[in-house]
């Protein structure tokens, strides 16, 4: 059982009208899975109450965690590297959990048209390596040859993952093939995660799993203006700028995720290449500096986050317009802010 760090941020209050007790506010940290930092905020009648919670909702998290992990075996677990170590071998047997992201992944690859992904792991893998190496031996950072993309490319065709829903196996029928769903794991399994925590009653949660954020409801006690939604800061991501968040959301029972140039990069002759890889160019996408997506369903958020990133300012509007209950925004490089129509509606006011 993994330790989780729990932090009493209010006491229990009393509240007038009706003189209605409201239960103790809580956050629980822990720092295993995703290889990223998962916060849990929300209330319970005592400490024992609200470690129970957050331990469940952790150990709901690590099985989808083990689940599409690309680089590590779990015994009794066929997981994602499984898939990948079997290519143009066998299919593999796997949970359902697995064989429902993939579907949900083949829908967001033509929804998106090709903007995100899961088949792109031996072009990524490709980069990962360069940036491993980059990054312990900064002086003799390379780029990747694009001969050597190219060739990778070859090899990331989602058309060849093959699932058998009624057997519950997938196959790749190409033996150089491999799955990444590092764009869509920590969104989805979010989703699923916090949306049973929901149905079992809980109502007024906030969980971020590596600034992946699904909120349940709003706060159970309203700040000093009178606000109940939750507030949540965005990222700047010019980590050089003494501003850390470039503006502040206001939400209730919605998700928000970002995804941009600010971390998992390395350094090659003072450029810095960052881990979002266009999968038309095999090379960083370099429009923007970030993008952020705001909708109801944490799995959609994540996988339009890194597409919107790989596409056209003009292209990602209008995906998003194209869709119901979804809002973006944009920093271009240089900073300059871009939103969806609806976006500006849930800025928190200064």
């Amino acid at each position: 059982m993994k330790k989780i760090v729990l932090i009493l941020l209010t006491a229990a209050l009393l509240l007038t009208a009706g003189c209605t007790t409201v239960p103790n506010r809580y956050q629980a940290q822990f720092l295993s899975l995703f290889d990223t930092v998962t916060t849990i905020v929300g209330y319970a009648d005592s400490e024992a109450d609200f470690s129970e919670l957050a331990q469940s909702i952790h150990d709901e998290l690590e099985i989808y965690h083990q689940f599409y992990d690309i680089y590590n075996d779990y015994e009794g677990i066929n997981n994602i590297k499984t898939i990948n170590d079997n290519a143009g071998v066998a299919p593999v047997t796997v949970d359902s959990r697995i064989i429902d992201l993939l579907l949900f992944s083949q829908d967001m690859y033509d929804k998106t048209g090709g903007s995100v992904n899961v088949a792109l792991g031996s072009v990524l893998a490709v980069w990962h390596n360069y940036r491993e190496a980059g990054i312990d031996d900064p002086l003799n950072a390379e780029v990747p040859p694009m001969a050597l993309l190219e060739e990778a490319a070859l090899h990331t065709n989602i058309n060849d993952i093959v699932i058998d829903e009624q057997a519950s196996t997938v196959f790749l029928r190409d033996s150089e093939m491999r799955l990444d769903v590092g764009a869509v794991a920590k969104g989805y399994a979010a989703e699923r995660v916090i949306s049973a925590i929901e149905a079992s009653g809980v109502q007024s949660l906030l969980v971020s799993i590596g600034g992946n954020v699904k909120a349940i409801g709003q706060k159970l006690v309203a700040g000093s203006n009178g606000e109940k939604r939750w507030n949540i800061g965005i990222q700047n991501p010019d980590k050089t700028s003494e501003q850390t968040e470039i503006l502040h959301l206001l939400i209730d029972g919605l998700s928000i995720v970002s995804s941009g140039i600010y971390e998992r990069y390395y350094t090659v002759d003072g450029v810095r290449y960052h881990h979002i890889i266009d999968p038309a160019t095999l090379f960083p996408a370099d429009t923007f500096e970030q993008v952020t997506i705001v909708c109801a369903d944490s799995g959609l958020a994540d996988a339009l986050s890194t597409a919107v990133f790989n596409m056209t300012l003009d292209d990602g509007r209008a995906l998003i317009n194209s869709l119901d209950g979804i809002e973006a925004a944009w920093v271009l490089q240089g900073g300059t802010l871009e939103y969806s129509a609806g976006f500006q509606a849930l800025i928190a006011p200064d």
